[in-house]
């Protein structure tokens, strides 16, 4: 196929206008984006300003636009769910920390996540679940150096558990 010197010129000028407008059109989704991921760190470096002040409500206020917001981001579910947690609302705590796990699987192997989760469990009263994340806790031996009552605390937690049965 032999085409003309000036049909070559507006091929490669047609794609060559293509590739600019596709640069332009990614250039203002991408900004669009950063926008957005800059408002939702702000919120989020707020609500773990307010958790480590002990401000749990107004932090639990934040939380709810922040969770619509990143519904499937394990940070976001965890402190999410500490907060609930200090606030009493075990019930919420408990599934914000379930979602946790199902967002990182990889969280069974994080001990103080784990101790964190069973007592929560335990104030939720789902006894059963939470003696299936304290025996993983018992039977992995764990003992972080910043918490050397680690397993004496599961234990009890444990035997919270069996008293209420």
């Amino acid at each position: 196929m032999n085409l003309k010197e000036s049909t070559r010129r507006y091929i490669l000028l047609g794609a060559l206008l293509f590739i600019v407008a596709g640069l332009i059109a990614a250039n203002v989704l991408a900004n669009g984006q950063d926008a957005q991921f800059t408002k939702e760190d702000a919120l989020y470096q707020q609500v773990a300003q307010l958790y480590n002040e002990k401000n749990y409500e107004e932090a639990s206020v934040h939380m709810k636009e922040l969770l619509k917001a990143q519904p499937k981001s394990e940070a976001v579910n965890y402190l999410g769910g500490l907060v609930a947690a200090n606030l009493e609302d075990y019930e919420q705590s408990a599934i914000l920390l379930q979602k946790t796990l199902d967002i990182n699987p990889h969280k069974v192997e994080d001990a103080m996540f784990m101790l964190q989760f069973g007592e929560v469990l335990v104030l939720a009263e789902r006894k059963e679940d939470a003696k299936t994340v304290l025996m993983r806790c018992q039977e992995s031996a764990w003992a972080p150096e910043d918490f050397p009552e680690y397993q004496n605390r599961v234990a009890e937690l444990l035997a919270q558990i069996d008293t209420k049965q």
